[in-house]
Formats: structure tokens, C-alpha cells, sequence
């Protein structure tokens, strides 16, 4: 599945709550899916710089395509990289550097995230993002 045909998925998802207090239970319902870190795996070295609360976010190749794992100590933080860990993870580093991220304004997740965690978010954004250039390169070179 392309990574723009899961965002559709996702905007649509969201389209059928009503309240932002359906979106945020929806958000963590999806955070208890999220493909987890093996705990012996958790260090410093994945830790997301710039969230709020403590974000690991592990990063394999394998024949040319992306797996990402995460684990985080906040339900909403866990339920944000679930929703990134969705659309980018099992694709190309290609098709991640190339992907847009506006079906994050779509659904109205930016302006409804405080301060802090609209950075968060935006850390992991581009924590995916450098995981995908590094393997890129290794597969270019």
C-alpha cells in the first residue's frame, strides 16, 4: 500500500469522530498497536531528541524497505508515533524522503497537539526522515 493511499485512510479515519476527545481515544487505541522495541533494545541512542516525553524509535532495513519500531512512556506520544510509524513504515527509504506530510494538517492533528508535543511530533517526522536518507545512502553507495 503507497504511503499517500494510508494517509487517505488515516484522514478518513479521523473524518468519523466528531470531537477531538474521540480523536484523542482513537489516537490511543492506535498507540497499543504499535510495533514495540524489544525492551533489551531501548537505550539512549534511539531516544527522539525534543519530545517532551521519552520516544525510542528503532530503524531496519531489509531487502530495500523500512520496519519501524517504537515504544514511548506517554499513551498519546505512544498514539502520534503509531499513527507515523503506519504510514512510513514497510516502505522504500525513496518513497519516505519523497512522501508529503500534509494529511497531518488534514486531520487536524498540528493544531490540536500543545506546544511541546507539536514538536514531538515534528522530531519524529524527522527522525523517520534521517533513518530514510541514511539507508538511501547505504543503498546507493
Amino acid at each position: 500500500m503507497s504511503i499517500q493511499d494510508i494517509q487517505n485512510d488515516l484522514i478518513e479515519e479521523f473524518s468519523l469522530f466528531d470531537d477531538w476527545m474521540q480523536r484523542y481515544e482513537y489516537m490511543i487505541e492506535l498507540g497499543k498497536s504499535l510495533p514495540l522495541i524489544d525492551p533489551h533494545e531501548k537505550d539512549d541512542s534511539l531516544l527522539i531528541k525534543g519530545c517532551q516525553s521519552k520516544v525510542w524509535l528503532k530503524a531496519d532495513l531489509n531487502n530495500g524497505i523500512i520496519r519501524f519500531s517504537a515504544d514511548s512512556e506517554a499513551i498519546i506520544t505512544k498514539g502520534i508515533i503509531a499513527i507515523l510509524i503506519r504510514v512510513f513504515s514497510n516502505q522504500s527509504p525513496e518513497h519516505i524522503l519523497a512522501a508529503s506530510t500534509d494529511f497531518i494538517d488534514e486531520i487536524g492533528l498540528k493544531e490540536h497537539l500543545s506546544p511541546t508535543r507539536a514538536n514531538g511530533l515534528a522530531s519524529m517526522l524527522n527522525q523517520m526522515k534521517y533513518y530514510a536518507l541514511a539507508y538511501q545512502t547505504k543503498l546507493n553507495s
